[in-house]
């Protein structure tokens, strides 16, 4: 009897083990697509259209190694898809568009297209000047000492990240343009600029040539960022679409 027991309970773990291994699974691969649907990375320069960036990255993590300003992140299963394929978190730290693009002459599979050898040549996504409101230019305010600290605590432990840092802190105490002024594009104002509006308010404008690195949501100065990217957008596709 006793044996008899024992077996029923090894079976009853068995199959309650598989189902419910079988109700996770299956929820992996009927969210997939709703996943992949609700979140766009922002990947790193010379990303190929997405579908095709997930089949050629081998998920090898070169990219992040040589990227000189920790911009690269590799994604965990909490990003929903496409785990272990690199991302950028602009929030976290924007490109900042490398002369020679390392990252992508380090990708060994074309995932990362080296015919993008220059910024220009770069088309991660478009800046989006979404909350006006939250905009200390627009608003006024002068930028806070506690918002400059908030980007100190991003890595900074190479010699080009600590010129970012020396170059934003004589922003401290003053009024801010930094998203145009310290855009890392080789012709920043075609990219976004500072203009003046009827009121005689400034704020940012971005333009054609922004490739939505997203350096200039990083170091916004605002508690909750005034310009966003919009990851795999162009210039044509988010502000032209309307004029179509």
């Amino acid at each position: 009897m006793a044996l008899h027991v024992k077996q029923e309970r090894r079976e009853f773990i068995h199959y309650s083990t598989l189902g419910i291994l079988g109700l996770v699974l299956g929820a992996g691969v009927v969210g997939a697509p709703y996943l992949k649907a609700k979140e766009t990375h922002l990947r790193p320069p010379g990303a190929v259209d997405e579908d095709r960036f997930l089949s050629l990255c081998i998920k090898c993590g070169q990219c992040l190694q040589v990227c000189p300003y920790h911009s690269i992140k590799l994604a965990d299963f909490a990003k929903g898809y496409g785990m272990g394929t690199p991302y950028i978190e602009a929030r976290e730290r924007g490109c900042y568009l490398c002369g020679a693009l390392p990252c992508v002459l380090a990708c060994p599979t074309g995932a990362l297209d080296h015919h993008a050898e220059k910024p220009e040549d770069v088309k991660m996504g478009i800046a989006v000047f979404a909350f006006p409101e939250t905009c200390l230019a627009m608003t006024r305010t002068i930028v806070p000492k506690n918002q400059i600290e908030r980007i100190y605590a991003h890595p900074h432990t190479r010699s080009l990240e600590e010129d970012v840092l020396k170059k934003l802190s004589t922003y401290e105490g003053k009024s801010c343009t930094i998203c145009a002024d310290m855009c890392p594009f080789p012709n920043p104002a075609s990219a976004i600029e500072m203009i003046v509006t009827e009121d005689g308010i400034k704020k940012p404008q971005i333009n054609h040539n922004c490739v939505g690195c997203g350096v200039c949501e990083e170091l916004c100065p605002a508690s909750s960022p005034s310009i966003v990217i919009k990851p795999r957008e162009t210039y044509e596709t988010f502000y032209k679409k309307d004029q179509i």
